[in-house]
């Protein structure tokens, strides 16, 4: 099974902010695909009660952790504990695609 090619398949965009699908979701885990067009942003937040992933599937991102901020590309994974501070922003020229799991689901 071709994993990149089958999460492609859920990938599109919206033109007023990043686009957003959930592929799956119980009580323990939500996993969903989040696209970046250029110039995109999630802004930072936290969740509180929440463990996120971030797994960078086509593109490049750059994401605040805490204090610390950075670039990541395909096949890296980032992870935000309960209560850090976490974000991304697409500032290259192409799709930023991620894989994203939060436990417990929201």
């Amino acid at each position: 099974m071709d994993v990149k090619k089958r999460v492609l398949e859920h990938t599109g965009q919206r033109a007023d902010k990043h686009y957003k699908t959930t592929l799956f979701q119980e009580a323990a885990l939500m996993l969903g695909i989040n696209c970046l067009e250029s110039g995109q942003v999630q802004h930072v937040h936290t969740h509180d009660d929440q463990t996120k992933f971030y797994y960078v599937v086509e593109g490049e991102g750059w994401f605040t952790l805490g204090d610390q901020q950075f670039t990541a590309g395909v096949g890296e994974v980032i992870w935000a504990g309960k209560g850090v501070p976490h974000g991304v922003e697409n500032r290259g020229n192409s799709r930023l695609t991620l894989l994203v799991g939060i436990a417990p689901a929201p």
